[in-house]
């Protein structure tokens, strides 16, 4: 009871973190949009600009946006194609979405993302590992 009561007073302390995380999305989208005219080889040579940019002072912080839009083409260009695992062929159908998105983010910065069964936590971590690994 004092939980929802404080929650009206002082707002949901989750919702304003979404909202915070819903405008990167935004900024996610805008690289995204430019990332689609690439072709393999700038895909590729973006690791190498990104790693160049965070030894010359840039946070991880800075470059997320485009990180995680990178990621979300390159899973893009892997819809469809089909790939041995395990023995058996299975078709790569996944893209993240902005709750995944925003999911990428709480790992990110260290915290605990709670989703439910087949929300795709796993390709919600290939979002952060991706720009940890940088």
């Amino acid at each position: 009871m004092i939980t929802r009561l404080l929650s009206k007073i002082l707002g949901d302390p989750n919702e304003k973190e979404i909202r915070r995380c819903r405008k990167i999305v935004e900024h996610i989208k805008v690289y995204e949009k430019k990332y689609e005219a690439f072709d393999e080889a700038e895909i590729q040579n973006k690791t190498t600009a990104f790693k160049e940019r965070l030894s010359s002072g840039s946070s991880l912080d800075e470059i997320l946006p485009e990180v995680f839009a990178l990621v979300k083409t390159a899973c893009k260009r892997l819809v469809g194609k089909t790939y041995s695992v395990r023995g058996s062929d299975v078709v790569w159908e996944m893209v993240p979405f902005e709750g995944q998105l925003i999911g990428g983010m709480v790992l990110h910065e260290g915290k605990i993302a709670e989703m439910k069964t087949g929300e795709g936590k796993t390709l919600v971590a290939t979002l952060p590992l991706y720009l940890h690994a940088l």
